[in-house]
C-alpha cells in the first residue's frame, strides 16, 4: 500500500477499478499518461504577473487554450525524511509554450489529508481532503494553505485562498480517464481551470 490506498483505506475499494490501478502507486514505479485537454482557462490579465512568475516554478501559467495536449507522469519515492512522497509532473504543450504544474505529496494519518507542495519551489503549500463518490470517482478538495518561505510557513488568509476542487473518474464507453479540475478565490473568481482526457501510456 501506498500513500493514496493507506488514507482512503476501506474506500480505496470503492475507486472504479481503473482509478484503483492509477492511485495505487507503488514505490519507484510510475505511472505515465497521454491526453488532451479540451478546456484550459485561467483567471485573466489581472493576474498575468503571478502567472509568470509561478511558471518559473512549475506551478501555474498563464496561457489558456482548447484541445492542449498534455502528459502526467507520477512517482512514489521515499523522500528524506523516509516517507512515502508521490511526484506530479503534469506537462501542457501550447503551441507556443510547453508548461508543467508540478507538486509532491504526502500523507498526514493523524489528520487524514494528503500534505501537498505546489511547485519545483515549494513556495506554496496546502492540504487536501480525498473522497470517492458514489460513482466511483476520486474527489479532491482544498483545505488550509500556507505560504513557505525558508523554515517559516505563513497561513493564507481564507480571503486569498485559491479553492481547489478536482474531480477524476473513467469513461468505460471511451475508455479514457477523465478530470476537471477548478482552482477559484471568493475575491477575484477563476485562477486556473481545465478539463480533458487521457489514457495510460508507456512514458
Amino acid at each position: 500500500m501506498t500513500i493514496y490506498s493507506t488514507l482512503l483505506a476501506e474506500k480505496f475499494q470503492k475507486l472504479h477499478p481503473k482509478l484503483q490501478h492509477r492511485y495505487a502507486l507503488p514505490l519507484n514505479q510510475t505511472f505515465y499518461a497521454k491526453g488532451v485537454m479540451h478546456q484550459i482557462e485561467n483567471g485573466g490579465k489581472l493576474l498575468s504577473p503571478f502567472y509568470h512568475f509561478a511558471s518559473k516554478l512549475n506551478f501555474l501559467f498563464p496561457e489558456s487554450g482548447e484541445n492542449i495536449p498534455f502528459t502526467i507522469a507520477n512517482r512514489c519515492l521515499l523522500n528524506q525524511d523516509g516517507e512515502a512522497q508521490v511526484s506530479w509532473e503534469r506537462t501542457f504543450f501550447f503551441p507556443k509554450a510547453v508548461r508543467k504544474f508540478n507538486a509532491k505529496m504526502t500523507i498526514d494519518l493523524e489528520r487524514q489529508l494528503v500534505k501537498d507542495s505546489l511547485g519545483d519551489v515549494p513556495l506554496f503549500y496546502s492540504d487536501l481532503q480525498f473522497e470517492v463518490t458514489k460513482e466511483g470517482f476520486l474527489m479532491i478538495t482544498s483545505g488550509t494553505q500556507k505560504l513557505v518561505l525558508g523554515k517559516r510557513e505563513l497561513l493564507i488568509p481564507n480571503l486569498f485562498q485559491g479553492r481547489v476542487s478536482v474531480l477524476e473518474g473513467y469513461d468505460e464507453v471511451k475508455e479514457v480517464y477523465t478530470i476537471h479540475v477548478s482552482i477559484y478565490n471568493s475575491l477575484i473568481g477563476r485562477i486556473m481551470m481545465y478539463a480533458g482526457e487521457f489514457t495510460e501510456s508507456d512514458c
